[in-house]
């Protein structure tokens, strides 16, 4: 690593995570806190698997670590949610959902959206403040290569992941001039239990692989395909005829 990006992570003393029990999400904190980050937020639903993951952190770390619980499925704001002031910000929350059940199902459909879309949007409407993006900072947003084509197998996902992506390009721009950077990570597979049976082993990444990506250009902008050859697997995908989309 350079000597360039060893200062920069120097500057991220402090995270928020939206979507503590996403298990990238933890791999990535535990990147961090090992090159210096010492204070940590987790926003995530009432789930023992945050509980087991912060006695881990403090177990092998000095860290002042808060938590709230908020479910993004059932729960919603009246007014933007207050998230304070933190060097890095990472959006990691996501709802894979059932796909066949959304076909039918209208609370499972818009069940997909909201989790991966719309009720993420007051806290990335609060997070990119006027007073916090004139200020140096990062926001990562993770967001999913099925937003890029629709496939049938799971379009409701790959819409709202698509939305998603869309919204937070359009804060990339907004702060082109900005010190305050923003990083849209478009991941492929990741071998996580999300995705166990659901895809091909050979197609997964590991998620410590992807995280130390993530943390070697902690100050990276724009957006960004993990692992990189998702690039190239999308552009073939996205030029396929409809006779083979319609049986992936």
């Amino acid at each position: 690593m350079s000597n360039q990006n060893i200062s920069n992570l120097k500057f991220f003393k402090s995270v928020f995570i939206l979507g503590g029990t996403s298990e990238i999400a933890q791999e990535i904190c535990l990147n961090l806190v090992s090159k210096g980050t010492r204070r940590i937020h987790f926003v995530s639903r009432k789930s023992s698997k945050i509980n087991t993951f912060i006695q881990r952190l403090t177990n092998e770390f000095t860290l002042e670590i808060t938590k709230q619980e908020f479910d993004l499925l059932h729960e919603d704001f009246k007014t933007l949610p207050n998230v304070g002031f933190f060097d890095l910000y990472i959006i990691a929350a996501g709802y894979l959902g059932n796909s066949n059940l959304a076909n039918d199902d209208l609370d499972e459909a818009l069940n997909i959206a909201k989790v991966n879309y719309y009720s993420l949007i007051p806290w990335i409407n609060s997070i990119t403040s006027e007073n916090r993006i004139s200020k140096p900072g990062a926001m990562w947003i993770l967001s999913s290569v099925a937003g890029d084509r629709g496939r049938p197998s799971n379009y409701h996902y790959g819409a709202a992941k698509a939305a998603l992506t869309i919204f937070c390009e359009g804060l990339l721009n907004r702060l082109h001039k900005k010190p305050f950077k923003i990083r849209i990570i478009k991941a492929g597979f990741i071998y996580t239990s999300m995705t166990i049976g659901k895809a091909p082993k050979i197609l997964c990444a590991n998620k410590k692989y992807v995280a130390k990506i993530l943390i070697n250009k902690p100050y990276k902008e724009g957006i960004e395909y993990l692992p990189f050859w998702w690039f190239f697997v999308m552009k073939i995908v996205s030029i396929l005829p409809k006779s083979i989309i319609s049986k992936l």
